[in-house]
């Protein structure tokens, strides 16, 4: 029925009832705004699937020609961009140890690929390391997003674009870099692909290398690449040379316990850590734990010393062994005879030591060796810190193995601050493996005497001048220290066959400013050595080779060598003055 006509009949009825005047006029008026009403939404209809194909039409050319599903599936972990940046570290000269660099990383929609075979083979051919079987699989899935290699170099970006081939995009990046390598590994760590430290200072300083202040001053080490590179050298040298199944070395500021060098082998490539064993990874200066041997005996007199229970000239029986508890405490240099206090240590006898230890008694080696901090948990600057092991009952037994390193665990960085106090006035500083500021005052300890320190001296320059550390000798520097060889633990007992050979040194002696400590771990004698594998055949000769590269490098000048400095020493002469003496004569 037509609408106009319909509308027509229904008004002239009302209107010939009286029921509407001026009908005609109100007729049309109400036929235009009925019309209107049905315009209008035929156009907001019209209109708003307009804008929806228009959006589906866009979105449909940008996953054609961009790609753009990735940053709709960045939520997902995978696609999740490394964006970050994470503050330098340099060594105490500002030499650069690690840095982040923007780099691309490779990724691809398979979707997008016109032929998987074809697009892995030339892939293969431009990425070396890159497997075809892998990457096929990968390029012909059904996915959207998949990585192909993470961190490419500029000039594997450059190729990879020459290629031309779609489907292909580069997502920027951050690396993190280490351009030394191997020579800081263990002290560094290494940080994960979300940018955050895994192990070493990274870890330790995760938060701080985010912040934006070390984007302006980075964190600045105590360790110094020249020293580093020497004792690096002279460890894997001696860790070859003996087939050690390890070591450690490490160099030590005595005036504040600033380490200038310290490194563990086995080691790994910070910029590879995924290639190397998780062994390699293991710091052994700060986080293993070693039964010393007799470097202890340097406590062990220290200690005897400085408490007064004894004094240079006493004597001590060493011509028989001690039997105890079902144990034999003997010698390894035995000289059967009666020993002064300075022999004890010279010859480095376990008996001697055991009996000096036995006049203090157990309290007060308890005490000395606590205050030496050989009881403590190791506070340093790395997550990587190991805990002293030791008797919870101390008996007889441990008091006399103590004395002369058995029984008693702690790790290398341990020994080198507790010998540091030792040689530097009595003083104990706090290890650091970062740079002292010049204007903050250094927290310390005194554990001994000054004069003990004065005496301690003479003992060790005796121990190379005429003792077990010969080898340790450097011509032009007057080098002092101490034997360390001690069996390893082998189920209930000790093996003969398995032993940790360390040497510990400070030098000038008269005048100490660096304490050096190498340490072997089942070294193996050679023809050279006599088939010894001691530590004043192994690690002494380690030592000197690192006094001698260093001393020129940190600045420290000869001295005369003069070998009567210390003699009073064996004789058991303690004029501390002629002595004094005598060393500022040989400065």
């Amino acid at each position: 029925m037509d609408i106009k006509k319909n509308f027509s009949e229904i008004f002239k009825g009302r209107i010939s009832a009286g029921v509407l005047p001026n009908a005609n006029l109100r007729v049309g008026n109400a036929y235009k705004q009925a019309l209107e009403i049905v315009r209008n939404r035929l156009f907001f209809v019209i209109v708003i699937f307009a804008l929806a194909f228009f959006t589906l039409g866009i979105r449909l050319c940008n996953l054609v020609f961009f790609g753009t599903e990735v940053a709709e599936n960045s939520r997902d972990s995978e696609l999740a961009a490394l964006q970050y940046e994470r503050g330098e570290i340099v060594d105490r000269n500002g030499v650069l140890l690690a840095v982040n660099l923007a780099t691309g990383s490779l990724y691809a929609n398979p979707k997008q690929i016109m032929d998987a075979k074809d697009a892995a083979k030339q892939l293969t051919q431009t990425l070396p390391g890159l497997n075809y079987s892998d990457l096929l699989s990968k390029l012909s899935s059904e996915k959207s997003f998949i990585w192909i290699k993470r961190n490419l170099t500029p000039h594997e970006q450059t190729m990879v674009n020459n290629l031309g081939l779609p489907g292909l995009y580069f997502k920027k990046e951050e690396k993190r870099v280490y351009p030394h390598g191997r020579l800081f590994s263990h002290v560094l760590g290494y940080v994960g692909i979300d940018g955050h430290g895994q192990a070493g200072i990274e870890r330790q300083y995760d938060k701080f290398l985010l912040e934006e202040e070390s984007q302006d001053q980075p964190l600045q080490l105590s360790l110094d690449v020249r020293v580093q590179q020497i004792i690096y050298q002279a460890l894997a040298g001696s860790v070859h040379e003996f087939h050690a199944i390890g070591g450690t070395a490490l160099v030590m500021d005595t005036n504040n316990g600033e380490i200038l060098g310290m490194v563990s082998q086995p080691d790994f490539n910070s910029n590879n850590v995924g290639a190397s064993p998780p062994l390699a990874r293991f710091n052994r200066s700060t986080l293993g734990v070693y039964e010393m041997g007799s470097i202890f005996k340097s406590f062990t007199l220290a200690m005897a010393l400085d408490s007064g229970a004894t004094k240079m000239t006493d004597v001590f029986d060493a011509t028989n062994p001690i039997k105890i508890g079902g144990f034999t405490i003997s010698d390894a240099h035995a000289q059967a005879r009666p020993l002064t206090l300075p022999e004890v240590f010279k010859y480095s006898s376990n008996i001697g030591a055991a009996k000096i230890a036995l006049v203090t008694g157990e309290k007060l080696q308890q005490n000395y060796l606590k205050k030496f901090g050989m009881l403590n948990a190791l506070a340093l600057e790395t997550p990587e810190r190991g805990q002293p092991i030791f008797p919870k009952i101390w008996r007889k037994i441990n008091l006399m193995t103590i004395a002369y390193g058995h029984g008693i665990a702690v790790t290398p960085v341990h020994v080198a601050s507790g010998i540091s106090a030792l040689v530097n006035g009595g003083v104990l500083y706090p290890a650091t493996l970062i740079k002292r500021k010049s204007d903050v005052e250094i927290a310390y300890e005194r554990v001994i005497k000054k004069s003990t320190s004065e005496e301690m001296r003479k003992l060790f320059r005796l121990v190379v001048e005429s003792g077990t550390g010969k080898k340790a000798e450097v011509e032009g520097y007057m080098v002092g220290g101490k034997t360390g060889t001690a069996e390893k633990i082998a189920g209930k007992g000790y093996s003969e066959s398995a032993k940790l050979s360390s040497f510990v040194g400070a030098f000038p002696i008269n005048n100490p400013r660096y304490v050096v400590f190498v340490t072997l771990d089942e070294p193996k004698g050679t023809k050279e050595t006599g088939g010894y594998a001691t530590g004043g055949m192994v690690a002494a000769p380690a030592v000197s080779s690192i006094v001698e590269g260093i001393a020129p490098v940190l600045g420290v000048p000869p001295v005369g060598y003069n070998a009567g400095v210390i003699k009073s020493a064996e004789s058991g002469d303690n004029n501390r003055e002629e002595d004094i003496a005598a060393y500022e004569a040989d400065r």
